[in-house]
């Protein structure tokens, strides 16, 4: 079957830093020969030679230097691989806290997710603690939109494969994804080792209690996601090329509608109109772009500086809205005291990140039925769920959720912590 007939689906891997994410992924994808052996053998000798041989795998991941020197993955790393169902885009976000932001915007592009949990003692307690990414991973997730997840129980090596271990981990992950709206019956959770590759493609004997499939069998359960390619264009810009000989390259993935070359689009806020000459995905020309596709695109008449990421492209007969204020219910999962009218975090929103005030606390909601409980509260608190009226404080695309639904759910944070997140159900356009 040749790839190009493969339906696409965009993978993140998420989880607590150090859970062992990105040696576990390019682990995966060395075994599924997505690596050129060459390359590997340069990148095993390099890690060598720093006495850091256990991180060779991680490398593949992560290919900056900075993060070779810190051993952390900064950035989204984006990287394509084959099971026998589907082409993935694997997008490696980052789990250290400083990084969440990065993470958002992966969450954001995502069809389905692999959580990874380290079962090692002390590590899975971290992970699920108050102030875990395990466990805000989770509720990002889900806000973000993203239906579908395989949870590897990771680095089974150092609990001596033991079936209890992995057993403890699940009943706590269950636990945590039911509170997110998940239903943990539907979730396969695959104990695995990362680094000595238990369980990624080939059924381990390490583990033969163990009856479910591998992780990469796991990833043939997804199912395909609905492709909106009868609604209009809408793709958010993570980022901008100036390539020579080719002009400008925006970058970005299509969330819904259909882009070819010849088009006439628009990139919001910025207004600036040009010509689509031509598109690509992973390097190889296509002729047309429908929603899932990660792609890079020429267009003409537009420089490198007048758009950025954050922006959102359209068509020129329905440009992406660009928001006076929105109204939004939200649920705060952290805040430690309470947020008034006035208060103004970070607004994360497809790939744009822009201050926002609150400037009305319009009801608290009951999460269940929807009903109002109180209206105008005088203030919310952590475990709220809310309709709260936003006011963006620079210009950014809010859509509907009910029309756009990757451009219409959004995350709140402030000073380095993940305070709420939201769906958006009313859009004042600005007049600009």
């Amino acid at each position: 079957m040749s790839s190009q007939r493969k339906p696409r689906l965009n993978l993140i891997i998420i989880g607590h830093v150090d859970h062992g994410k990105s040696t576990m992924m390019g682990h995966l994808l060395y075994l599924t020969g997505a690596v050129d052996k060459r390359k590997f053998k340069e990148i095993e000798e390099m890690a060598e030679k720093m006495g850091k041989e256990s991180w060779k795998y991680a490398w593949i991941l992560d290919k900056f230097k900075e993060e070779r020197e810190r051993g952390l993955t900064i950035d989204l790393a984006f990287l394509k691989f084959e099971s026998k169902k589907y082409e993935f885009t694997i997008i490696d976000a980052p789990g250290h806290r400083d990084f969440v932001k990065n993470m958002i915007t992966g969450a954001s592009q995502a069809d389905a997710a692999i959580l990874v949990v380290s079962a090692k003692q002390g590590e899975y307690e971290a992970g699920i603690s108050a102030a875990g990414q395990t466990r805000e991973h989770i509720f990002l997730a889900s806000t973000m939109g993203i239906r579908q997840m395989v949870v590897a129980v990771n680095k089974m090596d150092t609990v001596n494969y033991e079936q209890k271990r992995y057993e403890e981990v699940k009943q706590g992950i269950s636990k945590l994804l039911k509170i997110a709206r998940y239903n943990p019956a539907k979730v396969p959770f695959i104990p695995v080792s990362g680094l000595k590759g238990d369980n990624l493609v080939e059924r381990s004997p390490n583990m033969p209690w163990y009856k479910g499939p591998t992780l990469i069998e796991a990833l043939d359960l997804f199912e395909e996601p609905p492709r909106p390619v009868d609604k209009p264009l809408r793709i958010p810009i993570q980022d901008v090329y100036s390539i020579t000989g080719v002009g400008t390259v925006p970058v970005g993935r299509v969330e819904t509608g259909v882009l070819k070359p010849g088009d006439r689009v628009i990139f919001m806020p910025p207004k600036k109109v040009g010509e689509v000459k031509s598109i690509e995905i992973h390097h190889r020309r296509v002729d047309q772009a429908i929603p899932g596709d990660n792609i890079g695109f020429n267009v003409k008449g537009i420089a490198r500086d007048e758009i950025r990421r954050g922006d959102v492209c359209g068509h020129t007969n329905n440009p992406p809205t660009v928001a006076e204020e929105f109204v939004g219910k939200i649920w705060i999962f952290y805040h430690p005291t309470a947020i008034g009218v006035g208060y103004t975090p970070v607004l994360h929103i497809h790939t744009a990140t822009v201050p926002v005030r609150f400037t009305e606390l319009i009801a608290k909601i009951d999460p269940r039925t929807g009903a109002t409980i109180e209206e105008h509260p005088s203030y919310l608190r952590q475990g709220d769920f809310a309709v709260v009226r936003f006011k963006p404080l620079k210009p950014v695309v809010v859509e509907l959720r009910s029309e756009f639904e990757p451009l219409g759910r959004f995350a709140i944070r402030d000073s380095g912590r993940t305070i709420a997140a939201g769906i958006v159900t009313e859009v004042k356009k600005a007049q600009i």
